[in-house]
C-alpha cells in the first residue's frame, strides 16, 4: 500500500511541475488557466493532507518539520494558500513569486530514489575535497585575472582585476562567452594554458565525487550481507 501511494505521489509532483511550467507559457495559461487552476488545487490539497499526516504520525515532529524534507514539503503547501493572503494589484509580483515556489516540489522526488541517498553520501563526504580544489581553481583564477590585467590591459576589454578574474574563470570552465578576449600573443598563450587545465578542472571533482559514490556502493553491499 505504502508503495502505491509512493508512486501516486510522484505523478503528482511531476504534473505539478509541468503545471507551473504550462502556466509560464501565455497562450496555454489563458486557454488551460481553469483546468491548471482546479489540477493544482487538487494536488495542493493531496500534499497539504499528506504533510500534516507526517507530522502526526512520526515520532518527533518538530524535527521532520524542521528537516530538509520537512520544509520542502511545507514549501509545497503553502503557495496557492498564501495567494488569498495577498490580495490585490499590489501583490501580484509577491503572489506570482510565492507560485512560482511550487517548482520546489521536483525536490520532493528525491525521496523516493534509493539512489540518492547514496549521492548526497557522496556528496558530502566529497565536500572537503572539492573545497580545497574550488579554493584552488580561486587562486588560479585570480593569479590568471591580475596577469591578464597587466597584460592586455583596457584595450582588449580587461578593465578591472575582477573583470580579467571574471574572464579568467569563464575562461577556466570552458564556456568562454566571448565577450572579452587577449589579443596579446602572451595574453592568447596564457588563455590557451587556461583552456587546457579547464579540462582538467572539469574531471577532478567527478572524480572526486565518483570515487566517494563507489565507495558508499560498497559500504551499502557490505551492509546487506551483514544482514543476510
Amino acid at each position: 500500500m505504502g508503495r502505491y501511494f509512493d508512486v501516486i505521489l510522484l505523478i503528482l509532483i511531476v504534473l505539478s511541475v509541468i503545471f507551473v511550467m504550462l502556466e509560464s507559457v501565455e497562450p496555454i495559461d489563458r486557454k488551460f488557466h481553469e483546468i491548471l487552476y482546479i489540477g493544482e488545487w487538487i494536488i495542493t490539497i493531496f500534499f497539504t493532507l499528506e504533510y500534516i499526516l507526517r507530522v502526526i504520525t512520526v515520532k518527533k515532529p518538530s524535527r521532520y518539520i524542521f528537516s530538509f524534507y520537512g520544509i520542502i514539503d511545507f514549501i509545497s503547501t503553502i503557495p496557492l494558500y498564501l495567494s488569498f493572503i495577498f490580495v490585490g494589484s499590489s501583490y501580484l509580483l509577491t503572489v506570482r513569486a510565492f507560485r512560482l515556489l511550487r517548482i520546489f516540489r521536483i525536490l520532493k522526488i528525491t525521496r523516493y530514489l534509493g539512489e540518492a541517498n547514496k549521492l548526497t553520501k557522496a556528496l558530502k563526504n566529497s565536500r572537503p575535497k572539492i573545497l580545497v580544489f574550488l579554493f584552488t581553481v580561486l587562486i588560479i583564477a585570480i593569479i590568471a585575472g591580475t596577469l591578464m590585467y597587466l597584460i592586455e590591459g583596457e584595450e582588449s576589454g580587461f578593465t578591472s582585476i575582477p573583470r580579467s578574474i571574471y574572464w579568467a574563470i569563464v575562461t577556466l570552465t570552458t564556456v568562454g562567452y566571448g565577450d572579452i578576449a587577449p589579443t596579446d600573443p602572451l595574453g592568447q598563450f596564457i588563455a590557451a594554458i587556461l583552456m587546457i587545465m579547464g579540462y582538467g578542472i572539469i574531471a577532478v571533482p567527478t572524480g572526486i565525487v565518483s570515487a566517494e559514490y563507489a565507495t558508499a556502493d560498497d559500504d551499502e553491499v557490505h551492509l546487506s550481507l551483514i544482514h543476510i
